[in-house]
Formats: structure tokens, C-alpha cells, sequence
């Protein structure tokens, strides 16, 4: 793994262990006692400026601050707090890469979507699994949260995501050299 590779899995590590542990940061409380998270997006961005490994690596991180604050018995269990994040950078990554070259921001905008949908529907579809809430329940968070979750981290994927690319930090294109077009 490259400094960079590790630089940026550290910076945005600490931003998504920030977001998790600041009370009301990254998982926002919402009326229906369930809070929308927005955990993701650092995950995603890692992902889409790194590559599939480093958005492990912070969806790790995220996965774990989930554990370790958590209040509700399904988060305590780490197949529904850590597991479910794994795959939140690994599948944004691909996304992002499968576009990238056709157009930037549809690029962003879909590994912010993959990305939270991941999440969304890694984290309940493993609650279901493991019995923790109900069908109903289930469904409720679901239809409750994701539009939002969809709509907060998809803007702030493709609003930072663009300004990193500006300032050099997310490329789209390759010279055979590996430098930056």
C-alpha cells in the first residue's frame, strides 16, 4: 500500500471515527427512535479517491465505531455493525470506476448511491437475517431512511467528490506513465 494510499485511509479513518463517536455527528436521531446515518460518506469518498482497499479499510472503521457505541442489541452483534460495512467502499469503488471516464459527476453520484444502498441494505437485510427486528420494521426504517440517506450522501459525495478532484486528489484518467491527466 502506498503513503498515499495510507495517508488518506488515515485522514478519512479518522474523520469516519469522528462522525461515529461525536453524539448526533455522523448518526443523526430521527422520530421514528432509528438514526440516519451519514457514516458512509467517508467510506465512499475513500473508495472513489483510493480504491476498493483503502474503502475497506474505512468502511472497517466506520463498522467499527457502529460497534462500540452501540445501544440497540442488533448493532452489539458485529455480523449487522461491521460485516454489512465491508462491502460499502469495495462496491462504490467499482461503481465509481465503471463510470468515471464517461462522466465525472454521474461517476460520483453513483458510487454515492451504490454506496449508501450498500450500507442501507447490507445492515437491514442482516438484521432480518439474524431476527433481530421484525419484517415490518424492517421495511419502516427502510422506506423511512434511505430516501433521505440517498439524497444527503449522493449531494455529498458529488459536492466533495468534485472539489478533490479539482484539487488533484480523485483522478479519472491515466497516462500509461501513471501520472495524472
Amino acid at each position: 500500500m502506498s503513503v498515499r494510499k495510507m495517508a488518506v485511509a488515515g485522514l478519512l479513518g479518522a474523520v469516519s471515527a469522528a462522525l461515529g463517536l461525536v453524539p448526533g455527528l455522523g448518526f443523526i436521531p430521527f422520530p421514528t427512535g432509528q438514526a440516519v446515518t451519514i457514516m458512509q460518506i467517508p467510506v465512499v469518498l475513500a473508495a472513489v479517491a483510493e480504491g476498493p482497499a483503502v474503502g475497506l479499510f474505512v468502511g472497517l472503521i466506520f463498522g467499527l465505531t457502529s460497534f462500540l457505541r452501540a445501544t440497540n442489541p442488533a448493532f452489539a452483534d458485529p455480523l449487522v455493525s461491521i460485516l454489512p460495512r465491508l462491502f460499502i467502499g469495495v462496491f462504490a469503488a467499482y461503481a465509481f470506476a465503471a463510470l468515471r471516464r464517461r462522466n465525472l459527476t454521474l461517476a460520483l453520484a453513483a458510487a454515492g448511491v451504490v454506496g449508501t444502498l450498500t450500507n442501507t441494505g447490507l445492515v437491514l437485510g442482516m438484521i432480518l437475517l439474524r431476527g433481530y427486528w421484525p419484517p415490518e420494521v424492517v421495511w419502516t426504517v427502510a422506506v423511512t431512511h434511505a430516501p433521505l440517506e440517498l439524497l444527503v450522501g449522493t449531494f455529498a459525495v458529488v459536492t466533495v467528490g468534485l472539489a478533490l478532484h479539482r484539487a488533484g486528489y480523485i483522478r479519472v484518467a491515466y497516462r500509461p506513465s501513471g501520472q495524472n491527466s
